[in-house]
């Protein structure tokens, strides 16, 4: 009996096997993970590709609970994948029953920009990357048409997008196709294609075009059908809505209002810390951005694209070679990170791209330019901590260097957004107590990040709930939260340019529930660390803390807490 029992797979094998399964129905995973077999394919994002995505997370599901009934399912690196996989699929099968996948439209997260933003990633340097890439090219009309058909059925099911999305993703899509008045009429794909061999490129040259055409098709049904048909919508989801798409991002189920005060308190903890250093930065200052607008002419910058480029490269090694043995204990393929610009026509926040399974693609950040070529540094260092090193690149590498000791799915596509996130904010916190930002410049832009970050909190619960401003707040105390005085109260608490203030308004409309778990998740991570700092005394140990911290693979809030003050 034991034996027969012993022969069923343990959860993080049917944690795995889903992955597989995946990666057959999402090549962008696929090419995400470095499967070269998904590099030339596109998903079904039509409803029925939908469905199969669910059918797949129902039946993993009942898997699992056999896999739990096994002996040492409920042990260390098993229990914690199983419940990874068990609240992450529940989720997720959430948002799917809910429709939300039928009204997908976004300035950041949507179907077309994950097929845009696949090419950006996949490997370029054979004849045979680049026949990949061709057919790729060639799969998006037919990408595109399921996509569409998803939106058509949400409209015939009154599960309409926000106006404001829909708007927004028209003029992207506008610049992707070079057609957006001042465009070159060839648009992204083809200067993208262009960088493929002489041998390929009459075949690049024309799928290239497809790609084109199909992403011209979908701005026009947009323009023309979509967006009158979603007029009047609202803006903002709602209580039912932001609660299941705030488990969605931060892999528990959050008291909403006492996180809405506690952004309020960053706030005003936050605005004192400025308050100092701006007057270091400028003396007689009325408010720490009059200061950030004093420092976006006349303090540090950088000049020209490529140079900025190279800027954050040494960044990012001067922080892996300085960390490396005092602070951390990197493998070596860990400390390879790319600094890259951002392809044109995104939103304005730079990202991070995790490495492949197997490195061979290694873990980027991306920094979108918006058109400028000077780029004051201040804004600079504390985010490059964010999305490089220690942030981002230090969590996802290591978590990628460790796939085959906890499992591809921890370490991957189960990736709980306020965990990676907060770590990320984490860091830049980190970065701070060990002494990295002591220059004035530098600390006001940290700050001004993390007042960013308690402002999300506030204006993102806040509008899509419709909460009353607080009396002790510096503005409109008493009046109720709407996307209009969200932009306007967001873009007098930061050091953002109007263009950035109004992206970010825009991707918190889109992806309810994700913008919090920044602030959210580095709480966890810092009650997680208080916790093992008290139960070992002068005995703890912060390298070695970190870095079992690293080496569980994703978790959702609340188990993060539990897991991070047990080591």
């Amino acid at each position: 009996m034991s034996d027969a029992l012993n022969a069923e797979p343990l959860p993080r094998q049917v944690a795995d096997a889903y992955v597989d399964a995946l990666v057959e129905l999402d090549p962008i995973t696929g090419t995400y993970l470095g499967v070269p077999e998904s590099h030339g394919r596109l998903p079904d994002f039509s409803p029925a590709g939908q469905e199969a995505l669910a059918r797949l997370g129902r039946d993993t599901l009942d898997r699992l609970a056999k896999a739990e009934e096994q002996p040492g399912a409920r042990e260390g690196a098993e229990r914690r994948c199983a419940r990874l996989l068990r609240e992450r699929l529940t989720a997720e099968l959430a948002v799917h029953d809910a429709g939300e996948g039928l009204r997908a439209v976004s300035n950041l997260h949507s179907p077309v920009h994950a097929v845009r933003g696949i090419l950006t990633v996949m490997p370029a340097e054979t004849e045979e990357d680049w026949a990949a890439v061709e057919r790729r090219l060639r799969a998006v009309p037919e990408a595109l048409a399921g996509y569409r058909a998803s939106l058509e059925t949400g409209l015939s099911r009154g599960l309409p997008a926000g106006p404001r999305q829909v708007s927004t993703v028209i003029g992207q899509l506008g610049e992707w196709t070079g057609t957006q008045p001042g465009g070159d009429g060839r648009g992204w794909f083809a200067e993208f294609a262009g960088q493929g061999p002489e041998a390929l490129r009459p075949g690049l040259d024309a799928a290239a075009a497809a790609a084109t055409d199909a992403v011209r098709e979908l701005r026009d049904w947009l323009r023309d059908t979509y967006a009158p048909g979603v007029a009047g919508a609202p803006e903002t989801v709602g209580r039912e809505r932001y609660a299941r798409w705030a488990r969605y991002w931060n892999g528990t189920d959050l008291d909403l209002e006492e996180a809405y005060a506690y952004g309020w308190s960053e706030f005003h903890r936050i605005l004192g810390e400025m308050r100092e250093e701006a007057e270091k930065v400028l003396p007689g200052a009325a408010t720490p951005w009059e200061a950030l607008r004093h420092l976006d002419t006349h303090g540090k910058a950088v000049e020209g694209t490529e140079e900025v480029r190279d800027w954050l490269q040494g960044l990012m090694d001067e922080a892996v070679q300085k960390l490396d043995g005092t602070h951390f204990e990197l493998a070596e393929r860990v400390k390879r990170v790319e600094s890259r610009i951002a392809p044109p026509g995104g939103a304005a926040a730079p990202y991070y791209t995790q490495p492949s399974l197997d490195f061979s693609r290694p873990g980027r950040t991306w920094l979108p330019t918006m058109g400028q070529t000077r780029f004051p540094v201040y804004d600079l260092v504390s985010t490059w901590y964010h999305e490089g090193v220690p942030g981002h690149h230090l969590q996802l590498a290591q978590w990628t260097h460790l796939a085959s000791e906890l499992s591809r799915y921890q370490t991957t596509v189960g990736m709980v957004s306020a965990n990676a996130e907060g770590w990320a904010l984490y860091a830049e916190r980190l970065m701070d107590e060990l002494g990295f930002l002591t220059d004035a410049e530098q600390r006001l832009g940290y700050l001004d990040a993390q007042m960013m970050r308690s402002t999300r909190v506030i204006v993102d619960i806040g509008m899509h709930l419709g909460l009353e401003i607080p009396a002790h707040s510096p503005f409109r105390p008493g009046e109720r939260w709407t996307p209009e005085l969200a932009q306007e109260f967001f873009g007098m608490h930061s050091g953002r340019p109007a263009d950035f203030v109004e992206s970010e308004l825009v991707r918190y409309l889109g992806m309810p529930g994700q913008a919090i778990g920044y602030k959210l998740g580095e709480r966890a991570w810092l009650t997680g660390r208080a916790a093992a700092r008290a139960a070992h005394g002068d005995a703890f140990d912060p390298k070695a803390w970190h870095m079992a911290a690293l080496s569980q693979g994703s978790l959702g809030l609340d188990d993060l807490v539990a897991e991070l003050s047990a080591l």
